[in-house]
């Protein structure tokens, strides 16, 4: 893209072009630069990194994963790696990635990592490496084209667009009911905005917005990647900034990008995302859910309605009302059905929906034809195309019923969303095909080894895993002394189940062209935090927040006197909890929803005595190092709800096959979900605290509570309540 262009619209855009990444040099000096010399190693590269940071020592879980990705790079071979929080696993993986010709990709699962490494880890390391590698590193990010300003959208977008915005069906927006004159008056002057903005922007990264747009007005400037011409018929195309973006990808050294494109790459055959020989999926556990998000499709009506409007003028008028009448078909049918996984074929209703929808969407498909170079309007076209043939291969894929999918109709609680979904029923293969080949994979995340092993992960992943070697004599005669499913002793620094040392790593396993690692953590667990679970409490059995449980909360709360993170199973149990410690204390407490979560947060981290109370996001997105959070309660184990249909509908595939589904499926889920919220408690070295979990079958289950236990750091372990109580009041003294 040039620093100038003039596009259709008749502006002229003038704006600073945007660096490639951290530094200027281009593509031929960088090459020659890697030519001169010997090159350093990854061991080396992390040395001065670490040596720039004041104070900065290195770590030996750090450099023993930067040695191991050393080894799998050049012998070619795939690694998981189980880093604990405090590793500093960034620097361990991006240090040895600047000695692979790049670029190397690293993936993450969320925007709070990802802006981690691009505001922060790679600049400060391109600043310490400079001196060693000769030259400075460059690294780009690369997200999807929907995140990037579409000039050709945005020169034909104005507040008055009937067919795609103003006129949306009630259910297609929050909260329901027509536009009114003022909320249409609001979007054009946001689009408005976007237009003087779009004159200065060197990137059109949304995320450079600011301040921002709602989504409504995104959505008019905006392009998905389904419905766009390519630059070389798009009358912006020298222009575009998300092939700005890919460019600039391509030479760099580093591309920071996310599993959600990461995935769309995958099933798009390998085209978006830059060749690489190397990539880096951090936070790996949530790789294969969204692999399967993105593989999953849907209809609703409110979206058939949209394309039709979208298409209508390129259509005969027979044609327009078959789609209609198709839309009107699934809105009965999707009314009629109850919520829930579609275990017997699709109801009638639906099925002949989707048969009327699949044969108006091929109808319009060959009467809208090939974009051709002397199309007047070939953004337009496309954008109806894609929208069409999108619906088209969802109707098709319910009607074929395969037995690797899965189908289910969702509704919300309001009634303002009724959707027809398929998913695969796993994501295995497509891992197995697409990940592994003509790169070396690097997995990481501080929650890879599920009941302390790697294999439940690796096969989630796509990788042959070995099945569980049998137990040692002396682990054997072990558990025969405690009994299935206790813990060997509540004395300091033991695991939670089996003869383990307080900091031992989960012993490696491997597979055809796969290895793994555990680099432990610096924390001391046994010495920082204690796990303490309420045995003595009856087994949860109703939703919410059981009367023992709320009196066991309000004792923990009241020792501490606060800061209390609470991680509850639903909201009505968080709703609860929040209700009773209000009537029954002084202290203040922050219930998730009542305020924007980033305002709960920074609340609850500046006000000493308060509680944060919500559901699932809190259980990986809090980070509170500090006293400000010296106790976790976890209401109850977060196995997946029986509603859930990919999670049922998987478990059934096992439990057909001979196995458990149960313990294939359910207990590997509320592994990860659980060592993912135990972890909001020891985020520094100086963290000291309690995670209580009220639920007694953490320690009474004798099938699963040893798994569940070996998934989680070593902590300190009881379920005496007066220790726990008593370990609270010393802290709220100290």
């Amino acid at each position: 893209m040039g620093a100038a262009g003039v596009g259709t619209a008749g502006y002229r855009r003038t704006v600073t072009p945007p660096r490639t990444a951290t530094g200027s040099a281009t593509p031929s000096a960088r090459a020659g630069s890697r030519r001169r010399g010997a090159r350093p190693s990854g061991t080396e590269l992390l040395a001065a990194a670490v040596g720039a940071v004041p104070g900065g020592a290195e770590r030996p879980g750090q450099l023993q994963m930067t040695t191991a990705i050393e080894e799998c790079v050049a012998g070619g071979e795939h690694l998981l790696v189980q880093a604990g929080t405090g590793t500093g696993k960034s620097l361990a993986y991006l240090a040895p990635a600047l000695t692979v010709d790049g670029p190397v990709v690293v993936s993450t699962a969320t925007l709070a990592l990802q802006s981690q490494l691009v505001d922060h880890d790679l600049p400060r390391l391109a600043d310490a490496v400079e001196p060693v590698l000769g030259r400075r590193p460059t690294f780009a990010v690369l997200k999807g084209r929907h995140h990037y300003l579409c000039l050709a959208r945005l020169d034909n977008s104005t507040e008055e667009e009937p067919e795609d915005t103003l006129f949306d069906a009630p259910a297609a927006r929050p909260g329901g009911g027509t536009k009114w004159l003022g909320e249409a008056g609001r979007l054009g002057k946001q689009i408005e905005r976007l237009r003087t903005w779009a004159e200065k922007t060197a990137t059109g990264d949304r995320d450079e917005l600011d301040p921002g747009v709602d989504d409504q007005a995104w959505r008019l400037v905006s392009m998905p990647a389904r419905e766009c011409v390519g630059a070389t018929r798009c009358p912006f195309g020298q222009e575009c900034f998300a092939e700005a973006s890919r460019a600039r990808a391509r030479e760099a050294d580093i591309v920071v990008t996310n599993h959600s494109l990461l995935a769309v790459d995958m099933l798009a055959d390998r085209h978006i995302v830059p060749p690489h020989k190397l990539l880096i999926v951090d936070e790996a556990h949530e790789l294969a859910d969204r692999v399967s998000s993105a593989a999953q499709a849907e209809l609703v009506p409110e979206l058939i309605d949209r394309t039709t409007r979208r298409a209508r003028t390129l259509l005969r008028p027979e044609t327009a009302e078959a789609l209609t009448a198709a839309g009107d078909a699934l809105a009965v049918g999707l009314a009629e059905a109850p919520a829930g996984r579609i275990t017997a074929g699709l109801p009638t209703p639906l099925r002949e929906a989707c048969t009327l929808l699949d044969a108006a969407t091929r109808t319009a498909l060959d009467a809208i034809g090939d974009i051709k170079a002397d199309d007047p309007d070939p953004v337009r076209k496309q954008q109806a195309k894609a929208a069409l043939d999108e619906l088209s291969t969802t109707a098709q894929r319910l009607l074929e019923e395969a037995d690797h999918d899965v189908a289910w109709v969702e509704k919300n609680d309001s009634g303002s969303r009724r959707a027809l979904v398929v998913a695969p029923l796993s994501v295995a293969g497509t891992l197995a095909t697409h990940l592994y080949d003509e790169r070396t994979v690097v997995a990481t995340s501080a929650t890879l080894a599920l009941g302390g092993r790697f294999d439940t992960v690796a096969r989630a992943l796509g990788l042959d895993a070995p099945p569980p070697a049998p137990p040692s004599p002396a682990a054997a005669a072990l558990a025969a002394r405690t009994g299935p499913g206790r813990p060997a002793a509540e004395t300091p620094g033991r695991r939670l189940a089996g003869d383990v040392a307080p900091n031992a790593v989960v012993p490696a396993t491997e597979g055809p062209g796969w290895r793994s690692l555990d680099v432990g953590s610096p924390f001391d667990y046994a010495r920082q935090g204690i796990l303490y679970v309420a045995a003595h409490l009856p087994r949860p059995s109703v939703s919410g927040l059981p009367e023992a449980a709320g009196e066991e909360l309000l004792g923990l709360v009241g020792a501490l006197g606060g800061r209390t993170l609470g991680l509850f199973s639903s909201r009505r149990a968080a709703q609860q909890a929040a209700e009773l410690v209000r009537a029954r204390t002084d202290l203040p407490v922050l219930l998730q929803g009542e305020e924007a979560l980033p305002l709960l947060v920074r609340r609850f981290r500046e006000e000493r005595a308060s509680c944060l109370f919500g559901v699932m996001s809190l259980w990986q997105g809090v980070d509170v190092p500090g006293d400000a959070c010296q106790l976790v309660v976890i209401d109850r184990l977060p196995f997946p709800r029986p509603d859930e249909p990919l999670a049922a509908a998987r478990a059934a595939a096992v439990d057909a096959g001979g196995g458990s589904g149960f313990a294939a499926v359910s207990v590997p889920i509320a592994a990860v979900r659980l060592a993912q919220g135990v972890g909001r408690l020891i985020r520094a070295t100086g963290d000291r605290g309690v995670v209580a979990v009220l639920d007694s079958r953490l320690e009474t289950a004798r099938g699963y509570g040893p798994f569940l236990r070996r998934s989680l750091p070593p902590f300190w372990y009881t379920t005496r309540p007066e220790v726990a109580r008593g370990a609270l009041e010393r802290l709220a003294k100290s």
